[in-house]
């Protein structure tokens, strides 16, 4: 702490000093917090390893919390223990002192630890309970619907029911958000992982004014009740900006309103953080690096396909390759990548797109979904003439691919030449690294599964903590199956062999099945078995 009696000696106030040897590398966060616990002879605690009495929680405000950057973590003696950043800050000791009705003892916490558990202890939930409640005692449902002047106030009740609906998914980490009218109230469900959960509803008047306040931030015409729309927004979420995907449906009870939240942080990934054990990477990254040919990624909705060709497109974007992209609709702005959405009712197919985006002299080209016979025979005649062609199509496994080509209407010989890779995948949940326990089970119950358990097999089942919201999983990981076209391989595709045939080859040159993928992870205790059974057949 040397440099800091310097920065110190020269006029800089401690916290400063010690703010800015943080931002310039010189020490870790977590040692400023440990060296201010030091100095001001406080305990110093890592709340994600503490255990947090949530009744002393709940005697400090959420607001209070976020205010000051403080937690209430328990009681002791008759004194309230308070996490905080700056233990010398008499104002928010004062003022928890006043909202709790009791003294305060404070101890030192890492501020990022510190927000998190914020975060994770005061959530949206409460308050978005005192909004409905507040709405349903004091106002009528006429009175709620309201126009786009109305939306501009930040305080209107139903804008605050809004913004914390969608910054608690974004927190939650959810990928969708669900507002379904009933026939007396509205329901909201948050898919995170995957999985739908329910999350505190709204009531039946608040129903309008919550879907005009969407519509009115997706641009989309708050008139129109009849029929499907769709939109976009962007909203901020702390120094992030979020973009939704919106789309309406009309039902009996009124629109349903689904948000898929499209966090562009994310893309940022690399191959490395896909998941693809050793022997399907290689695989893959033998295709992606060839100047010609297709790849396709398969599986069902939801199952990261779109996740994996960005992925690979930040692998093969470069300033010297010119990477053109047609997608309905495009989910990720990339920097440096040249992406045309589609527009049917202006006559911008697919097809038609990916005509015009051969005559732009592309180097890589990405489709976002294979629908059709014309956008097949496009997207083969592409990658036989010169271009690395990227695409998805909805298919249960990899050499299903094949057979669902030829089904389109595409000649057996064209779909050997020009198809290099097939890659079939899932998402898994993630099992909790601070939870989760080694499953009990023998080795018998996983053999009668038709499991075989290896000697260094680590299989390990969900618990559930306050780290993942009681569900026992945080996070996904893919499954894969990757399938490289050889000669046989092409042989077999254009003597038109069933699915069965193609994957009993493939399997004999090494290509590993999505059970066989998915039972390898469980077994490195990455997930669960139980967990693999949901997914896989």
């Amino acid at each position: 702490m040397a440099r800091r009696d310097q920065l110190v000696a020269a006029g800089m106030d401690d916290d400063a000093a010690m703010r800015l040897l943080v931002e310039d590398g010189t020490i870790t966060s977590a040692k400023a917090a440990w060296a201010r616990s030091a100095q001001a002879g406080v305990p110093f605690v890592v709340l994600s390893e503490t255990a947090v009495d949530r009744a002393a929680v709940a005697l400090v405000p959420g607001a209070t919390a976020r205010r000051h950057t403080v937690l209430a973590i328990g009681r002791d003696a008759g004194r309230l223990v308070v996490a905080m950043a700056d233990p010398a800050d008499v104002l928010a000791i004062d003022d928890v002192r006043q909202v709790a009705g009791m003294p305060v003892e404070p101890v030192v916490a890492e501020r990022a630890d510190l927000l998190a558990a914020i975060d994770r202890y005061h959530r949206a939930d409460s308050e978005l309970n005192d909004i409905t409640s507040t709405l349903q005692e004091d106002q009528q449902p006429e009175e709620l619907g309201f126009g786009a002047g109305d939306a501009a106030d930040e305080d209107a009740p139903i804008v605050r029911f809004v913004n914390l609906l969608v910054n608690q998914a974004v927190q939650d980490r959810a990928s969708d958000i669900h507002i379904e009218p009933a026939e007396k109230d509205v329901r909201v469900r948050y898919r995170v992982d995957g999985v739908l959960h329910e999350m505190p509803g709204a009531p039946k008047a608040m129903q309008q004014g919550i879907i005009s306040r969407l519509k009115i931030m997706s641009d989309i015409d708050i008139a129109e009740r009849r029929r499907p729309q769709d939109g976009r927004m962007s909203v901020m979420h702390g120094d992030r900006k979020i973009d939704l995907r919106v789309a309406t449906l009309p039902t009996v009870w009124g629109e349903k309103v689904v948000m898929r939240i499209l966090d562009t942080g994310s893309m940022k990934l690399q191959l490395s953080d896909l998941g693809l054990l050793p022997h399907n990477f290689e695989r893959y990254q033998a295709s992606y690096r060839k100047p010609y040919g297709m790849i396709l990624v398969t599986g069902p909705t939801g199952s990261g396909k779109s996740t994996t060709l960005y992925t690979t497109l930040n692998e093969v974007a470069r300033p010297e390759v010119n990477v053109i992209t047609v997608e309905d609709p495009v989910e990720y702005r990339m920097p440096g990548v040249n992406q045309v959405q589609v527009h049917p009712k202006a006559g911008l197919s697919f097809a038609a797109a990916l005509r015009s985006i051969l005559r732009s002299d592309p180097d890589v080209v990405l489709i976002g979904e294979i629908r059709d016979h014309e956008t097949a025979q496009i997207a083969i005649e592409a990658s036989l003439t010169g271009h690395l062609v990227l695409s998805t199509l909805h298919t249960n496994d990899a050499p299903s691919a094949v057979t669902r080509l030829t089904e389109m209407g595409i000649e057996p010989f064209l779909v050997g030449s020009a198809l290099d890779c097939v890659v079939a995948q899932r998402l898994v949940r993630k099992l909790c690294d601070r939870c989760k326990q080694p499953d009990p089970r023998g080795a018998e119950h996983f053999a009668a599964l038709g499991f075989e358990v290896g000697p260094h097999a680590q299989l390990h089942h969900p618990v559930g903590c306050t780290n993942c919201s009681g569900t026992g999983y945080r996070g996904r990981i893919a499954i894969h199956e990757v399938m490289s076209v050889t000669e046989e391989i092409e042989r077999l595709t254009v003597a038109r062999e069933s699915t069965a045939e193609l994957a009993r080859v493939a399997a004999s040159q090494g290509m590993r099945s999505l059970r066989q993928d998915a039972w390898q992870k469980a077994s490195a205790g990455l997930t669960s078995v139980d967990e693999v059974l949901r997914v896989i057949v």
